[in-house]
């Protein structure tokens, strides 16, 4: 056992904490498939599509730092691809495996099922290369162990997916390569050029301590740059106060001294845009800018007021920028040379009020949006990784407070609707009973990846989904309006336990009243606290966020600009 090229990627993974891999069988995969189930330490998930395998590996990922999915050749890999595009925007490293034909058919004229009708076998890794940082097709046992290597290499330095296709006749193959057992992964990290690190901090410095107000912003790269540490050093150090961007929610811990909530223009915590508009200089770690994170491009911030920091470059003022500069090397090196000043941070106690509570409601009065997530608030907790699915829900959670401890996940820069259900799946097993999934989910988008939720009973996991059903895609209703927005309702209740059919681990019901919704989340918390919970939420069509309204007509308005004169 253990002499293959399968075995030698499945002890990879396991290597680096992958312990779990998503697959969707086909007959191009099914021995490398035979290998991975053969090694010790790795388990199989079957995921009931390959879309929802990768939107799984995806959450595995947040979670674990790796993620891998399988499928079968083009057919296969061109269903995932959507998920592993959305891997590659959010920078989650995935190995993406695909089990592909009999190395004899490379290089004929011979037509093969699963396939376009072309004898064409490297359409597929064309595909991928536009999503993936490192593309590997193996149909040559001598080299492949380098190859699969490099590749799973590639991904752990750039955390981004790469693709590796491997011959189904190759996979189970005994090969003298493969007789002993590989030498542990030593991963050098890639490091910043002194002389131009040295001049950045330096810069940087001088730019932020002649200011009266500086302030900092995280973004969501600080993930991709692994610097979530200095940046919460450097804020430390510097006493300036903190805001994070909407998709770096939950990379700073929310009670910490100086933190002020979300930056995100119009649409920002409670006096947060005020602070950081109005700053002179501000420091943005990991920031990306697109029209969705700037609510249609209209942050009132100026590029020569910043500092931004990406993963390995720094830019000031707008135009000096210093390159091999790593984030985490730079931030730390900041801290120890910055003037503290929290004149920001005092500006911003001096406004702040905080925002009147949620009043409970009329006994059987229908349930309203906001008082959903008072309660979803009043159960966070450490053991607790909060998800957001596209829609109303980004902006409900977004003003929810995270506990020490709790995590909280959305997919900001894709913004694929159904990602979350799959994203569930892979982060409660990867967090094996650690924390509790909290997700929130609109009805359109869990109907677009509905079938999982039969995979997450299966594996007996037990997150908690907030379904909430208001008849449609209300993001795009903000956005613009249309009979397109509007859905077939579902009997969600009765499709979870049809898809638990008696032996399944799940437990639905509908709430319709604040009263049913209490009595709900008794029910979940204790006594089903064990297992699957899906609570079915009745709201109206027309209740959502004031976040959603701001936001929606801006991005509508960015839509709508006028082409440019020819």
């Amino acid at each position: 056992m253990g002499k293959t090229l399968g075995h030698h990627v499945a002890k990879r993974l396991v290597e680096l904490g992958c312990d779990q891999f998503f697959c969707v069988p086909g007959d191009y995969n099914l021995m490398l498939i035979d290998t991975f189930v053969d090694t010790p330490g790795l388990k199989m998930i079957n995921t009931t599509n390959e879309l929802n395998a990768g939107y799984a590996a995806d959450g595995y990922a947040r979670v674990k730092g790796i993620g891998c999915v399988m499928v079968t050749f083009t057919v296969g890999g061109l269903s995932v691809i959507n998920a592993v595009a959305g891997a590659y925007s959010e920078s989650l490293p995935l190995i993406v495996i695909t089990g592909g034909p009999n190395s004899n058919d490379y290089g004929t004229s011979r037509i093969l099922h699963h396939t376009t009708g072309l004898p064409n076998f490297h359409q597929e890794a064309a595909c991928f290369k536009e999503v993936t940082a490192a593309q590997v097709e193996i149909y040559n046992l001598d080299s492949a162990k380098l190859d699969v290597d490099a590749a799973i290499a590639m991904a752990i330095k750039e955390q981004k997916p790469v693709y590796i296709n491997i011959c189904c006749n190759l996979a189970a193959v005994d090969h003298p390569s493969f007789s002993e057992e590989p030498v542990p992964f030593y991963l050098i990290p890639k490091p910043s050029n002194p002389d131009s690190l040295e001049a950045a901090i330096t810069a940087a410095a001088a730019f932020l301590d002649k200011a009266v107000k500086p302030v900092l912003v995280g973004g969501v790269k600080l993930r991709q740059g692994k610097a979530q540490a200095q940046f919460k050093l450097l804020a430390e150090k510097s006493g300036m106060p903190v805001a994070v961007m909407p998709n770096a929610k939950g990379m700073y811990p929310e009670d910490a001294p100086g933190f002020m909530g979300t930056y995100w223009g119009q649409i920002s915590s409670a006096y947060c845009a005020e602070i950081v508009e109005s700053s002179d200089a501000y420091l943005f770690a990991g920031p990306i800018f697109n029209d969705y994170t700037s609510v249609g491009y209209s942050l009132l911030i100026k590029r020569e007021k910043m500092v931004e920091v990406q993963p390995w470059h720094v830019t000031i003022g707008g135009y000096k920028t210093f390159t091999c500069v790593s984030m985490g090397d730079f931030l730390k090196g900041l801290a120890a040379r910055m003037q503290p000043n929290d004149t920001a941070f005092r500006n911003h106690e001096r406004m702040f009020l905080q925002a009147p509570e949620v009043p409970k409601a009329k006994e059987g009065a229908p349930l309203r949006t906001n008082s959903l997530f008072k309660h979803v608030q009043a159960m966070l907790a450490p053991e607790s990784l909060l998800i957001a699915e596209t829609g109303d829900s980004w902006f409900n959670c977004q003003k929810l407070k995270l506990p020490p401890g709790c995590g909280y996940e959305f997919q900001c820069q894709y913004g694929s609707i159904g990602w979350s259900v799959g994203a569930t799946l892979g982060s409660a097993l990867a967090l094996q009973g650690k924390k509790r999934v909290i997700s929130c989910i609109g009805d359109g988008s869990f109907q677009v990846t509905a079938t999982d939720l039969s995979t997450i009973m299966r594996y007996e996991t037990n997150p908690l989904i907030f379904l909430i059903n208001n008849g449609g895609y209300t993001i795009e209703v903000e956005i613009h309006d249309g009979p397109y927005n509007v859905i077939k309702n579902w009997d969600y209740v009765a499709l979870c336990n049809a898809m638990s059919n008696g032996d399944g681990k799940g437990w639905a019901t509908r709430v319709s009243t604040e009263e049913e919704l209490i009595a709900a989340l008794n029910t979940a918390t204790s006594e089903k606290a064990d297992q699957l919970c899906l609570l079915e939420c009745m709201v109206h069509k027309d209740d959502c966020s004031r976040e959603l309204l701001e936001w929606g007509s801006r991005v509508a308005a960015a839509n709508g600009r006028p082409a440019n004169p020819q």
